[in-house]
Order: structure tokens, then sequence, then C-alpha cells
């Protein structure tokens, strides 16, 4: 049933091309992401999008991020709200899904193949993907997590595009820059984790 989907879903997005965009897009950076892209638990002005807006103003980077995050998603859910997206024509899309995906013990391979139709699709239509990688919880097992793991390094390598390997990193289990369920972080831990994106990101962008 998923490959299926995925097909059907391919069809549908490489349909698309950059003609039909309607309006000029007044953010040339998306954030496709989950539960930490959307600002779980925080106000839309300390959600990561908007955070990492104003680390990329301080870097002389005046370039707005649309925050396309919805609380719960995964990269299947991702891939079926791209076509907006496509529409919009942004510069950028950041792409921040996976963590939904592990935390629910999807297949590994099934995953891969939603990213890799989000970052076709992207790519058809001009726009430069961002991937940014997540980790499985040890829950799963050894061979689960590896197999999770080389999702993203993977794609980067096969679509030849920037990868930021861990959109976690110095937060993920930081009991104080995290909220009291251990897994969103809390205002100090969505700053950490945009200035190291915006860090990242400079070299990528045209500013």
């Amino acid at each position: 049933m998923v490959s299926r989907f995925l097909l059907a879903l391919a069809v549908l997005l490489l349909a698309t091309t950059t003609a039909e965009a309607q309006t000029p897009n007044k953010y040339p950076i998306v954030m496709l992401g989950d539960s930490i892209t959307a600002g779980y638990g925080l106000s839309n002005s300390q959600a990561l999008p908007s955070v990492l807006q104003q680390e990329l103003k301080k870097q002389n980077c005046e370039l707005a991020v649309d925050n396309k995050g919805v609380s719960g998603d995964t990269t299947f859910g991702g891939a079926s709200r791209l076509m907006p997206i496509l529409r919009q024509q942004p510069r950028v899309v950041i792409v921040a899904l996976g963590a939904n995906d592990a935390l629910r013990g999807f297949e590994p391979r099934a995953s891969e193949q939603a990213l890799a139709a989000i970052l076709t699709a992207l790519l058809k239509n001009n726009i430069q993907p961002i991937l940014v990688g997540m980790k499985a919880p040890p829950s799963w097992g050894r061979d689960y997590t590896e197999r999770f793991d080389r999702i993203f390094p993977a794609l980067a390598r096969r679509f030849d595009i920037p990868l930021y390997p861990f959109l976690l990193k110095g937060v993920a289990t930081n009991s104080a820059l995290n909220q009291r369920d251990g897994i969103h972080p809390n205002e100090k831990g969505v700053l950490l984790i945009a200035r190291n994106l915006a860090a990242f990101l400079q070299p990528h962008l045209s500013c």
C-alpha cells in the first residue's frame, strides 16, 4: 500500500511546474517539518522558523522563513502537504521530517521513499532542498536504528544536496533545553538549534 501511495504521489508532484506559481512568494525559505518546526508548547515567535529567521538576520541574511510544521507529522504527511509549497515557489525548502516515523517504528525504506519523493519534486521545480537529519530512538533495537539513521546521508549523496546531520544536535536528552516531555525543545533549546542551523545554512543561501 505504501508503494502505491508513493507512486501516486510522485506522479502528482512531478506534474507540477514552476509556471503554476500565481503570486510572488514573500517567504524565500520554507521549513517543512513536524512539531519541532511547528513550535509545540511555544508561541509563534518562539517557534524554530521564527527564531531561525532572526538568527539569519543577525548574519545579514534578510530572508523570511515560513513555518510549515504540523505536530505529529511524518514523512508521508509532509509529502502530501507539498503541493501548496511548490505553488509558492520558495527558493529553499528545509525538509525536517522523520522523527515521528522513527518514534512509530515505520519501515525505514518507506520513509526514505517518501523523502525521496519530496526531494525529487522540489528539485524538478527548481527549489533548493536542505535535508535535515534525525536519529531513531534506541527502543527499536540496533538494526532498526542503523537502517533509519542511514536514510539521511544516503539521500543527501543521491540527490547531491546539503545535509544538516541532526536537527537536535546539542539539545537532545539535555533536560535544561527541553520541555517536561523530554522530547520537544524549550525556548533555550530552540535558540541553540536555530543558531546552529543558521550557521550551517549561510553558505547555501544567496542573501
